[in-house]
């Protein structure tokens, strides 16, 4: 009888839900900052001008710059579902602290909503200024909140009913000290896994071409040149995934339009998006105190890399041609900063062949991409500077690519170098062979649509490459 009378008192009592960190596992505030960073870097002063007139000025002028595709934003789908079930019993109403501009996108998406609530470039509508808005509106204890932080706290208190959305049961018990929690949904935690997969600690394998200078100077077993290459192999580590996470939140909207970039952790919602550039700053300043150690021309690359791979991020990875020609050298950058780390110039040899097999692997990956955004009927692939229609042309210059990089490596073998570091230079003649194979499988692997997004990454999986892998080691060993 009790839930009866609820029920029916329940239909009486609109329904006011939050946006940020409720309705979706995001922040649009932060979402919409971000995307126009993304746009102009430079920007992040004028934020800050913005910021000095209110918060609400601030969500405004960003909003009127931005666009925020509701469609791929990471919705709480056990809250839809329940909202669902709620609205033929009573008016549901989106209350958020967001600019009303990008609240009513997301309303008009979800299509739940009978009115909508948000700032509106005066009052920031959170906290006390939200209660005192729906308190105005609905009377004091007239109306349930649906929310997930502690600021809602003074929401809850003047609410006829409290909807948690809470990582942890700490929150739920603060709501229920100063109303009736209805309901409590359980959010999972940022777990450490998140974290790895967002710091993508996998991708560290790539920093392995910081050891080749030590590996072609015959330098492995000096104990000082090795300990200063595996330090640097953890200061590139640190920066790369600095610059990941960096990525990550700069291209939210671009990931959550792709198949499998859309399970990272940001964009599906599962790291909270504020943290990231804490964390992606940590991680910068961690690498480069190292690096510091090593030498200052190793520290002068270092913020090279970063410093282009940041420009890669925010804009050159849109334009043709140019992007795959960046990809290339932040590969070759890794084995400058091992030369820097072992205070010796880096072999030209050594650079030329890096170059073109590198291009012809930043090729490969355009080209998967390309096919995949082929597939699945589209035109251009996105955040890309390409058209479908460019994948010819990116098969024949990449493959091109890859076979001059083999004709460095024949030319260096009967070069005055090679003589010079190998007692029999000429068994070096058979690696010729195993690249021109491995080269041209991994184009055909491309071509057949089944290679792996990063080419690299593929390499280090693929079982096929690391026979080849081991084979070219032996050839090298009995040169010596």
């Amino acid at each position: 009888m009790a839930a009866v009378q609820e029920q029916a008192h329940s239909q009486n009592v609109p329904l006011c839900v939050d946006l940020d960190g409720t309705l979706i596992r995001s922040d649009l505030l932060i979402e919409s900052a971000l995307a126009l960073l993304a746009k102009n870097p430079l920007l992040i002063f004028a934020m800050i001008v913005w910021l000095l007139r209110g918060k609400a000025y601030l969500k405004q002028e960003i909003a009127c710059r931005v666009e925020v595709d509701a469609s791929t934003l990471p919705y709480n789908q056990a809250l839809i579902e329940w909202l669902q079930d709620q609205r033929p019993l009573r008016p549901i109403i989106l209350c958020t602290a967001s600019d009303s501009r990008l609240a009513r996108s997301v309303a008009a998406h979800v299509g739940l909503f009978s009115d909508v609530l948000a700032s509106d470039g005066e009052r920031n509508l959170s906290g006390r200024n939200k209660a005192a808005e729906l308190v105005a509106r609905y009377g004091e204890r007239g109306f349930d909140y649906v929310g997930n932080a502690s600021v809602d706290l003074a929401v809850w208190k003047h609410a006829h009913a409290a909807i948690v959305i809470a990582p942890t049961l700490a929150l739920a018990k603060a709501a229920a000290k100063v109303s009736t929690v209805e309901r409590v949904f359980h959010t999972p935690k940022a777990s450490l896994r998140a974290w790895l997969k967002a710091l993508r600690v996998h991708q560290w394998i790539k920093n392995v071409l910081v050891f080749l200078p030590l590996l072609a100077s015959h330098r492995v077993l000096d104990v000082i040149a090795l300990s200063h290459t595996t330090i640097a192999f953890l200061c590139f580590g640190l920066c790369a995934s600095s610059v990941y996470l960096t990525n990550d939140l700069l291209d939210l909207s671009a990931d959550r339009q792709h198949n499998r970039k859309r399970n990272r952790p940001f964009a599906a919602g599962t790291l909270p998006l504020a943290s990231g550039p804490v964390v992606a700053a940590a991680l910068l300043i961690a690498g480069l105190a190292l690096a510091w150690q090593i030498s200052h021309i190793f520290f002068g690359v270092l913020i090279s890399y970063f410093l282009l791979t940041t420009a890669y991020s925010v804009r050159l990875k849109r334009v043709m041609m140019l992007d795959v020609v960046v990809l290339a050298m932040l590969y070759t950058t890794r084995i400058l900063a091992g030369a820097a780390a072992l205070h010796t110039r880096p072999s030209f040899w050594l650079l030329a062949f890096s170059m073109f097999i590198f291009l012809s692997l930043a090729m490969i990956k355009r080209y998967t991409e390309l096919l995949a955004a082929q597939k699945a009927g589209k035109v251009k692939a996105s955040g890309r500077g390409y058209d479908v229609e460019d994948i010819p042309l990116i098969q024949s210059l990449g493959g091109s690519s890859g076979y001059l990089a083999v004709l460095v490596l024949a030319l260096y073998i009967d070069s005055t170098a090679g003589e010079a570091l190998y007692r029999h230079p000429h068994y070096l003649w058979m690696l010729c062979p195993l690249l021109l194979y491995w080269i041209s499988r991994t184009w055909a692997i491309a071509h057949r649509g089944i290679m792996h997004d990063d080419p690299v990454i593929f390499a280090v999986m693929d079982n096929v490459s690391r026979v080849l892998l081991a084979l070219a080691a032996i050839i090298v060993a009995v040169s010596i």
